[in-house]
């Protein structure tokens, strides 16, 4: 671990989970709107309505006796992700990278029968994936074709770009590549890299696998700080739009870069972990702090970029 007593957590501005949940949770995240961000398929059609790209949305399993059309939903696709729309963690997500005369294959080469296909989707509709094991629906999305900017710093899967906004402003990036150990998820606590990414430019700072300093990702060898990610001004704004999208003050918003479709939206999370402080090497407090002492009217997007861009980076 990169922090270990408490007096030297608090010298480098860590956030901790006791003051992340009452003084910004709990204080900035009203109740009413939490649908908007813990319900992917609620998140998808706001975004839609805001001129912010996701996804395709290939269909929706509502109900048990669905699960048999999905054979024909994805029948001429090359892949496809089907998801629960109330699933958190990255549980639940499977993704089929090629489709063979009706063979399913997940990325990292594993073939998945059509049986066990229908009975992962009979666990997302029962809620075994689900916030508080509620019933849920199945989401079939089209397969995101990351950029190819990203070749040999994910491995057998898509990496995505993490951001933490407050009040609108962007202050801390990060970006989630998958390992083998983390069979082809962007999940850090399933052994996927973070890679801290300063605010200004898109640039890798810092990199972690399991909370401890790498300097090179352990399947491909590349170096992990010399990336930088492109669309970066983009990410940024649609990061600092979905505040006023969701009316969320403390936000965790996922992104992916599609080859041919730019920046993506994936999802948003009103309790975003804590991990991106060590990816980064530095606390979020400070930053939090910072805007909160901002006074005046409302700054726009464009504004709140160009603050966030000049003042948290590094």
């Amino acid at each position: 671990m990169m922090f270990a007593l408490p007096s030297q957590l608090r010298r480098n501005g860590v956030l901790n989970m006791n003051k992340r949940n009452i003084d910004y949770i709990s204080r900035y995240n009203p109740r009413k709107f939490y649908k908007r961000v813990d319900d992917k398929l609620t998140t998808k059609q706001l975004a839609l309505d805001n001129n912010i790209a996701v996804p395709d949305l290939i269909g929706v399993i509502h109900e048990q006796h669905q699960i048999a059309s999905i054979t024909l939903m994805v029948r001429g696709r090359t892949g496809f992700v089907i998801k629960p729309s109330k699933g958190s963690g990255g549980k639940g997500i499977l993704v089929i990278t090629k489709v063979v005369d009706d063979r399913y294959f997940k990325p990292n080469g594993n073939e998945v029968t059509p049986s066990e296909l229908d009975r992962h989707v009979s666990n997302i509709l029962s809620g075994l994936f689900s916030l508080g094991g509620k019933p849920d629906v199945a989401i079939v999305e089209g397969l995101i074709e990351f950029d190819p900017v990203f070749d040999g710093y994910s491995y057998e899967g898509v990496p995505d770009i993490r951001l933490i906004v407050f009040k609108g402003y962007p202050v801390m990036g990060m970006l989630r590549l998958s390992t083998s150990a983390s069979d082809g998820k962007a999940n850090l606590h399933q052994g996927a890299v973070g890679v801290g990414v300063d605010i200004a430019t898109g640039k890798g700072l810092h990199a972690v696998q399991f909370d401890s300093p790498i300097e090179f990702h352990p399947d491909t060898g590349k170096k992990l700080i010399d990336i930088v990610v492109p669309h970066w001004d983009t990410l940024l704004h649609t990061a600092s739009k979905a505040y006023e999208m969701c009316e969320m003050g403390y936000l965790g918003t996922d992104m992916v870069l599609d080859q041919s479709k730019g920046p993506l939206l994936l999802e948003l999370n009103a309790r975003p972990g804590l991990a991106i402080q060590i990816a980064n090497g530095k606390g979020l407090l400070p930053r939090l702090q910072h805007v909160e002492s901002i006074k005046g009217p409302t700054a726009t997007v464009e504004e709140r970029v160009a603050y966030a861009k000049a003042n948290f980076a590094g």
